[in-house]
């Protein structure tokens, strides 16, 4: 059985540590045991204590028998340095390793990680570990490496190796703050391997550089009975090995008596205080590696303890057996150790997991330095990998202080500026994943994120804003009675309905004037009331669609119109029939009267009634929310149901129109009373011109403006018919009353016959 533990960064914290707990933790044992305890633990000879670096090639790989470690895995930390990264957004990274094994498993391990999790790296950098005396190879080496992490743009830097291995870089780096005077600030994340802030062999510390670091470090807990023991340790009166050097080093004093001489020094007291060194050279609290240490020698004090105490031992003392109380193998402890559960002196349980490991993870420590070589420590977070999942990685980034060049905000580290929301990466190509352009959306699409990986559509009833950064509710559109459009059609609709009336209100205190009777008052009668219902149903069209108004709107408008074409046809009809019934020996006299223009307009009208029943039978208009026409538009409109059904009704309405004009056009010279066959030919002209322009117009618009479209073919037509037949009788009447009389009509018509 061996337990692994890590020395400390400064060889007397661990030589304090190792001394101190086997001290206190035989006194503190036989302090509560029974009165055999002393002499049993006295006689022991505990079983060796291995202490390593934390090399992954001697504590993951190396099977021994039975192995717990008093160190956690290196894997947390991996994790862990992901997590730390993902959380500041820090994608772009630089990348400094050790040339050696636990360098070559890093690049192994937390490389794929990183690039799992879209983290680059700037650069990557191997340290050449510096021999004896630093050859010409090395000086090119480091000479390379001290360009590139000078020159790449990076704000953060990971570096990984034990302080032998990464000297060289640590003479990188002091050269740029003391030679150049060109400090390379930026944040540098240090693994647990390399105690970056001792100085004891190398005696250089670059402050400037290590200012605002973020360390991961083996987890610690404060032990204030380690630091009494430190404040009362006196070189002249402790065997602690190798105290004096590191006393004469630290406090520039001589020690005459074992021969350590520093010119010009005075002679070391044993008097100075140890808290009077700078944190870079030794610092008063237990490390990551000094408590491991601690925990290693409560485990074997607790497990010697264990076996004393068994039933087997007992037994085996009480019958006099072979336990041999002076010499225990380390497999006699196994089972013991096995089992132990402990709070130790800090108050934190110690305990090995299922693979013989002691997880207790890793803290993130934030240093601070000054120009005095003095430091300052702050836990800022803590990388656990016993906690629940949710709380496995912890960091407290309000509690960090960064290094002044960041003027105490987080720092950004990234390939290229971050893509702002509106726009979406494109990863260049041939460059890695982190290197990438940020096009705008797509039209209708947007990204509310910084470095969104696609752009997204917004939901149906809403449409990008100017930016394109979020959604925005889409207007609800359609020609409503309160805008300006619907305002000025209602308006017209009004006016030409009252017009209307007041020539249908003439026409009825004129009826027995030649001139209406003449235009044969009952067609004249219903072609007035058809043409005032063609106004009043372009109301159907205002306001929002709804079941009802799309339903009827189309077919209203197409019977409504057929009945006024079918009148202006029956009139065309009847000038052309009464014209015939003057002449010698014609037989269509017996076709003449009221039958014919009623038979006329109810078979014309029945017609067009009989399409629009069939339409609404089989395929009925409803309304829609039309979401899709504008980007920033919800149009609410009377889907027709059926195309086809739609123009066949227009398309009766335009044969019947196209008859009309073609009677009337063929009985224009004929001399009938004011050449009313003018009016009609005149009248369809206008009819149809109107509604052949319809068509494309109608098509190529869209929304409230189709429906505007339509409300103005159907005013303009109707106004055509009630323009051009009854203002010119309606002029007779109200202005030229002399020209009404009968004796008029016939001179004319005489007149025009020769």
């Amino acid at each position: 059985m061996q337990i692994l533990f890590l020395s400390s960064g400064n060889p007397l914290n661990y030589i304090c540590v190792r001394k101190y707990k086997l001290m206190a933790i035989i006194g503190g044992l036989t302090s509560h045991n029974s009165k055999q305890m002393p002499h049993i633990l006295n006689t022991y000879k505990i079983p060796q204590l291995s202490y390593a670096s934390f090399d992954p090639a001697l504590s993951d790989k190396v099977q021994f028998p039975s192995v717990y470690r008093m160190i956690p895995s290196e894997s947390p930390q991996y994790v862990g340095i992901v997590h730390l990264l993902q959380h500041f957004g820090w994608t772009w990274i630089g990348l400094i390793v050790s040339d050696d094994e636990s360098g070559e498993m890093l690049l192994r391990t937390l490389i794929p990680l990183l690039y799992h999790s879209n983290i680059c790296l700037a650069f990557k950098e191997i340290i050449p570990t510096l021999k004896k005396y630093w050859e010409d190879t090395d000086n090119t080496k480091l000479e390379r490496v001290s360009s590139i992490i000078s020159s790449i743009n990076t704000n953060v830097t990971l570096v990984h190796g034990d302080s032998r291995s990464l000297e060289g870089f640590r003479m990188v780096l002091s050269s740029h703050e003391f030679d150049k005077m060109k400090p390379i600030e930026r944040v540098w994340i240090i693994t647990a391997q390399w105690d970056f802030s001792s100085v004891y062999f190398s005696g250089v510390f670059t402050p400037k550089t290590f200012n605002g670091t973020l360390s991961f470090s083996l987890h610690t807990n404060d032990v204030a009975e380690f630091e009494e023991f430190l404040e009362t340790l006196n070189p002249n009166h402790s065997m602690l090995y190798f105290i004096h050097g590191f006393w004469s080093n630290a406090f520039v004093c001589s020690f005459p008596a074992y021969n350590i001489y520093i010119p010009g020094a005075k002679n070391c007291t044993g008097e100075e205080k140890l808290r009077s060194l700078p944190g870079a050279v030794f610092e008063m609290g237990m490390s990551g590696q000094s408590y491991s240490i601690y925990n290693a020698v409560y485990a074997v004090a607790h497990a010697l303890h264990a076996m004393f105490s068994s039933r087997s031992m007992k037994k085996a003392i009480g019958d006099g057996g072979t336990w041999n109380l002076l010499n225990v193998h380390p497999w006699q402890l196994h089972a013991f150790l096995k089992h132990i559960h402990f709070n130790n002196s800090a108050g934190e349980e110690i305990f090995f997991d299922a693979n013989g490991e002691l997880a207790t993870g890793y803290d993130i420590i934030n240093t601070i330095t000054f120009h005095n070589q003095s430091i300052h420590k702050a836990l800022v977070g803590r990388m656990n990998p016993q906690a629940p999942e949710v709380k496995k990685f912890t960091i407290n980034g309000t509690a960090i202080l960064w290094n002044h060049k960041f003027n105490q905000n987080p720092p950004h580290s990234t390939c290229v500026e971050s893509c702002h929301p509106g726009h979406s990466k494109i990863i260049r190509q041939g460059e890695q994943i982190c290197c990438y352009n940020c096009p705008n959306c797509p039209e209708g699409m947007i990204s509310k994120q910084m470095d969104a990986d696609h752009c997204n559509n917004c939901p149906e009833d809403q449409h990008p804003s100017k930016n394109k950064d979020h959604c925005i509710p889409k207007r609800i559109i359609y020609l409503s009675y309160g805008e300006p459009l619907g305002i000025i059609l209602t308006s017209f609709v009004l006016s030409l309905s009252l017009i209307t009336l007041l020539i249908t209100w003439i026409f009825i205190r004129h009826q027995k004037t030649p001139i209406v009777k003449a235009s044969n008052w009952n067609i004249t009668c219903t072609l007035l009331t058809s043409l005032l219902l063609c106004f009043l149903c372009s109301f159907l069209f205002i306001g929002q669609p709804g079941k009802v108004t799309c339903l009827f709107r189309q077919t209203v408008f197409g019977i409504v119109f057929s009945l006024a074409v079918s009148c202006v046809l029956a009139k065309t009809i009847t000038v052309v029939l009464a014209f015939m019934a003057t002449q010698p020996g014609n037989r269509v006299r017996k076709w003449m009267g009221k039958r014919l223009a009623v038979s006329v307009i109810i078979l014309c009208t029945l017609i067009q009634t009989g399409i629009c029943v069939l339409w609404l039978a089989t395929s009925p208009p409803f309304s829609e929310f039309d979401m899709h026409s504008q980007t920033d538009q919800i149009i609410v409109q009377c889907n027709e149901g059926s195309a086809q059904m739609f123009y066949t009704v227009l398309g009766y309405m335009g044969l019947l129109a196209i008859i009309s004009f073609t009677v009337a056009f063929l009985a224009r010279k004929l001399p009938d009373t004011f050449n009313e066959a003018k009016l009609i030919t005149f009248s369809m002209l206008v009819f149809c011109s109107v509604w052949l322009s319809f068509v494309p117009t109608y098509l190529s618009t869209k929304g409230k403006y189709m429906v505007a479209v339509e409300i103005f073919s159907i005013l303009a037509s109707s106004v055509g018919l009630l323009g051009c037949i009854f203002f010119p009788k309606l002029y007779i009447i109200v202005l030229r009353p002399e020209m009404n009389t009968r004796d008029q009509l016939v001179r004319k018509r005489i007149v025009v016959s020769e």
